[in-house]
């Protein structure tokens, strides 16, 4: 039965890998009866990290959908990956939600990737809440996280739950807006066994030696509520008592305006907490139906797109699944209008039309027929075969575009080649079907170095990759160290003379020029210029001795690497009126330009990057350090916009940035990002060009 979009609510988990954001999901599903056992990560049993990548690594590799049902009102949760290699998943889901449940962990606190979680909502304007996850765990500490919470996401936090009992004895949670204490019976429901369902929780006591807290704590979440409703405060500050129901609704306008960002306590091991969390997600989750117009482009122009069942269709591809059995399966989202079977849409970018055969509903892998699915809700559609993730399908005539958000460009650069001569005639489709799959991953073949590079976000996501690309292609590759593309010139001044000369019965070969080789600026490329006088060389034959140079300079100098820079002159040379041509001139430069090059101080030019690094300003010494064991020249700092943070602006030899993604990371605990573009080329310095390879034969 579809939903109206006001009964729809579309939530993301996110958050710090290992903040126990999976088990949570489970422990919902759960709590709701969407599922009848409860599965665990350590088992690979849970709904939702399903993939054999996943359950290997216990660890979220790709964000998944299921939806649980509380009060009529139908919850798309997503489970959001929280490892930093694959933080374009979180982006994504976050782009296509209207709540972001950040979970932190209350016994390590706030993390990297808990930060980034709460940065990224905050740019896309996505209306928080905050869970305190893992307070039955040892060493959990619920006021020390909460004041981390607050001294990192600032203003607007405020709890309004708070703990019954400390580690393992944490057995309830007291209602801050009414004044009420749920307690549970956790031996009667279980801990983490797999199999179990979370207890449900009754009203009973607060206890008595947090009264006087709750009291204070709470006239301090009524006095944050009431401030942003005059009505209300007025009304406060006469002395009146505003009920549950009054601030709860100013509550929820406040969390849908992404000014007010509560704060929740559980146990998803234990469930203690669950149920209520899956109520507050209902009651305070603003609707598809209520949130601003999406914005997409139209043409050269900008038009909104409001949640409206009635409206025409439009749809967002949100992930997609390529799975050994069922093919591939789009997972989208119906952003206007109500989707029916069999419906064509047309793909803005390809141009070409899809018809969405059958529709169905999803949780985790599990798929099950749809008949209809309304503006805010999911759907997967298999054997959408031109379509990928980040695509829109608009109707005929309308080329709608709405814009995936940006994802990290790739922090680590990986070339790898076949196995075999069977995987290498594969290599190149397997890739491009796990493009489909993954818009964080790129893939490039260079030319010059005649190699496959991948572009990845970490060594994880590389393994993820290779890993994918054996099970669900059966194509097998070794990586190789990758190759940076040097250049060579000259220093100074040199000349020489090329000659060709063939004889073999008939018409021969032969032709003779002078070059005159100059040393250019760095970028300006290539000149040449002509000074024959007298016609010693045909002026029909000039066109063949720069065609010789430019062929030779491609090919590689002394050191054989493409030479760049330079500006050759062509001054004088010798003609047959028989034997000459345009294949005698274009060897004869060769042969000039290769005696001038091993007399004009060759050296090799190394490619140079700009970086720009974001890191917290207490790790600013250890990665200034670390930059200028790289060579890096520091350019400047100047404060982030995010508080404490730092940037540092560096440029730095490609070569020595192979591998800063990964330690990058390890310097600042995951805390630190960066951008990273090619600037310009520059002279490898003397005391390392014999380390450079010579690839000249």
């Amino acid at each position: 039965m579809p939903h109206d979009p006001t009964a729809i609510r579309n939530v993301a988990l996110v958050g710090h890998h290992g903040a126990g954001k999976t088990t949570l999901a489970e422990a919902l599903l759960a709590a709701t009866g969407s599922i009848a056992r409860r599965g665990s990560v350590e088992k690979g049993s849970t709904v939702m990290d399903f993939e054999p990548e996943e359950v290997a690594r216990q660890l979220s590799i790709s964000t998944s959908l299921a939806p649980f049902t509380v009060n009529g009102v139908k919850v798309n949760l997503l489970d959001t990956p929280g490892y930093a290699d694959f933080a374009g998943e979180m982006l994504t889901a976050l782009a296509n939600v209207d709540l972001a449940v950040i979970v932190v962990s209350a016994t390590d606190g706030v993390q990297a990737q808990t930060e980034d979680a709460w940065r990224a909502a905050a740019r896309m304007g996505v209306p928080r809440v905050i869970v305190i996850n893992k307070l039955d765990r040892e060493r959990a500490d619920f006021d020390r996280t909460l004041a981390e919470i607050r001294s990192s996401m600032g203003a607007g936090v405020a709890p309004v739950e708070l703990p019954i009992g400390h580690e393992a004895d944490f057995h309830g949670v007291i209602d801050l807006l009414d004044d009420t204490a749920t307690h549970y019976d956790v031996r009667a429901g279980g801990t983490a066994v797999d199999g179990t369902v979370p207890p449900a929780g009754h009203e009973g006591p607060i206890p008595d030696d947090l009264v006087d807290e709750e009291h204070a704590v709470h006239e301090q979440l009524v006095e944050g509520i009431v401030v942003g409703d005059d009505d209300l405060m007025e009304r406060y500050l006469n002395g009146e008592t505003i009920d549950y129901a009054e601030l709860e609704k100013s509550l929820a306008g406040g969390v849908a305006s992404a000014n007010v960002f509560p704060v929740l306590c559980c146990s998803a091991a234990s469930g203690v907490g669950v149920d209520r969390l899956a109520r507050l997600i209902e009651e305070l989750c603003p609707s598809p139906a209520s949130r601003p117009p999406l914005l997409a482009t139209a043409g050269t122009g900008t038009v909104e797109i409001p949640c409206d069942p009635g409206g025409q269709t439009l749809l967002t591809v949100t992930k997609t699944f390529n799975d050994g059995h069922t093919g591939k399966i789009s997972l989208c989202k119906v952003v206007s209008g109500t989707l029916q079977p069999d419906a064509v849409l047309v793909n803005p970018r390809t141009r070409e039309e899809e018809r969405l055969h059958a529709l169905q509903n999803i949780a985790g892998h599990a798929t099950a027929p749809a008949t209809s699915v309304p503006a805010g809700d999911f759907v997967a559609v298999p054997r959408l075969n031109g379509t990928r993730t980040g695509d829109t399908l608009a109707p005929k005539g309308q080329p709608v575009v709405v814009p995936p958000p940006a994802l990290p460009a790739p922090a680590l650069q990986v070339a790898v080649k076949p196995a075999t001569r069977a995987d290498d005639d594969k290599l190149m489709s397997a890739l491009h079907r796990l493009l489909d799959e993954d818009p964080s991953l790129t893939v490039t073949r260079d030319d010059e170095t005649h190699q496959t590079v991948l572009g990845v976000s970490g060594e994880v996501h590389l393994a993820v990759t290779l890993e994918r690309l054996d099970r669900k292609c059966n194509v097998h590759v070794e990586r190789e160290e990758l190759r940076i593309p040097y250049r060579e010139t000259i220093t100074r001044e040199a000349a020489a003379e090329g000659k060709h000369k063939k004889q073999s019965g008939g018409h021969g070969q032969f032709g003779v020029c002078h070059l005159r080789l100059e040393p250019l600026n760095r970028g300006e490329g290539f000149a040449f210029r002509d000074e024959v006088v007298g016609g010693a060389i045909p002026r029909q034959y000039i066109p063949a001795v720069e065609k010789g140079v430019l062929e030779t300079f491609d090919a590689g100098g002394v050191h054989g690497y493409p030479v760049v820079d330079i500006a050759v002159t062509v001054d004088d040379g010798k003609a047959h009126s028989v034997d000459s041509n345009e294949v005698s001139f274009k060897m004869a430069a060769a042969q000039a330009v290769r005696a001038a090059m091993a007399e004009a101080g060759p050296i090799v030019l190394e490619p140079i990057s700009r970086l720009e690094v974001t890191i917290p300003a207490e790790c600013q010494g250890d990665v200034l350090g670390d930059l200028h064991s790289r060579r890096a020249r520091i350019v400047g700092t100047e404060a982030s916009g995010d508080s404490g943070y730092q940037t540092v602006t560096a440029t730095a030899p490609t070569a020595e940035l192979t591998r800063y993604a990964v330690d990058l990371r390890a310097l600042t605990g995951g805390r630190g990002s960066f951008t990273v573009a090619y600037e310009r080329y520059d002279a490898v310095p003397e005391h390392l060009a014999a380390s450079i390879p010579t690839l000249a034969g």
